[in-house]
């Protein structure tokens, strides 16, 4: 090699980021086309429009006095892979807005806002407006404002097709009125609110049970094709639990999410306590008895991967069991007794009778 000749190779061709695989352009048309949906989302605090480097929300101090903030992130998980094989994009923001709105409802908050985060390979302006929109739904189910957000072009990191989502949501709580399960005690009855269906766990199952049962996924479960009703989105349950406990006392609510029925409940019970549930006072959906039949799955490990039909298990005193099934049932959710907090006598947390 010659003195001061570079072994750096050139191209004789200018190279611009569209070259790389992330075309600007595009991301600043789907800002566009998304407005109208964000728009949706504004509430009482919103403040300002997408677009700039971070979003603005006013606090609603006047309703608080002691005032606490709650904050609750999560993704959607491999049930994307299922929406993208059945190319149904419109709803799987729901199902990212409502992991976190409805983490963030157990400790009795109300949801302010919301950003989300949508990485892609190559960015489809069609299908990250559907996902998009499906988020802006979600918000508004949940009654919080969608603030901001980030869409990210990734080439040689998700393959053609593939995207991913993830978001988190802000609440605000008094900080006297926080549920926290400090005084769940035996002898405290459990509520049960229904599910929409499996929500957005248990998909790495779910995948593997259609993969070896090489099912139709346009066969009928329950008068809905299969597919179609294991994309169900998540049910928000954010508005109805501010509702229920600005009238009630409730004493705790578990979320039930990654780790089904068995691993949730005992996060919100004292050491010396277990969840006593009637598995007769309610009927397993559809969608749960086909995966056990075709996956041959064991009852155990349905009830501690899968929700079963139940979204949420509120903790309450035995006097207002009735007021707040009652409330439930009148606010849209389907509510039901489902069992009893008694005293723990065996290393089991959740037991089942």
């Amino acid at each position: 090699m010659k003195t001061g000749q570079s072994s750096q190779k050139s191209s004789d061709q200018a190279l611009s980021y569209r070259d790389a695989g992330v075309d600007i352009d595009a991301g600043n048309e789907l800002v566009e086309r998304i407005k109208p949906s964000i728009k949706r989302t504004q509430r009482a605090g919103s403040v300002g429009s997408i677009g700039g480097f971070g979003g603005l929300f006013e606090l609603p101090l006047d309703r608080y006095k002691n005032p606490m903030l709650v904050s609750g992130t999560d993704g959607v998980g491999t049930k994307l892979k299922l929406a993208i094989e059945l190319q149904q994009y419109d709803t799987i923001g729901i199902d990212l807005v409502a992991m976190c709105a409805n983490d963030i409802a157990v400790l009795g908050a109300e949801a302010l806002f919301f950003l989300d985060y949508y990485a892609t390979g190559k960015l489809t302006l069609e299908i990250a407006e559907s996902v998009i929109a499906g988020i802006a739904e979600g918000c508004v189910q949940a009654g919080c404002a969608l603030i901001g957000g980030e869409t990210a072009e990734m080439p040689g990191i998700y393959q053609q097709g593939d995207f991913d989502l993830a978001g988190f949501c802000v609440g605000i709580v008094d900080k006297n009125n926080i549920i926290d399960g400090q005084n769940v005690q035996p002898g405290h009855n459990l509520i049960a609110i229904a599910s929409s269906g499996p929500h957005s766990n248990g998909y790495s199952l779910i995948r593997k049970v259609i993969e070896v049962s090489e099912v139709d996924l346009q066969q009928d479960c329950a008068g809905t094709p299969l597919g179609k009703a294991l994309l169900e989105p998540t049910r928000i349950y954010t508005k109805n639990l501010l509702e229920l406990s600005q009238q009630q006392n409730l004493q705790a609510i578990a979320h039930i999410t990654g780790g089904g029925l068995i691993d949730n409940i005992p996060r919100v019970l004292p050491q010396n306590c277990t969840a006593e549930i009637d598995k007769n006072s309610w009927q397993i959906p559809a969608v749960f008895e086909w995966l056990q039949q075709a996956g041959n799955i064991e009852q155990l490990e349905m009830y501690r991967t899968f929700n079963c039909g139940i979204g949420m298990v509120l903790v309450v005193e035995e006097s207002i069991t009735e007021d707040c099934i009652t409330l439930l049932n009148q606010l849209g959710e389907n509510a039901w007794k489902l069992g009893q907090v008694i005293e723990k006598t065996t290393d089991d947390s959740v037991t089942f009778k």
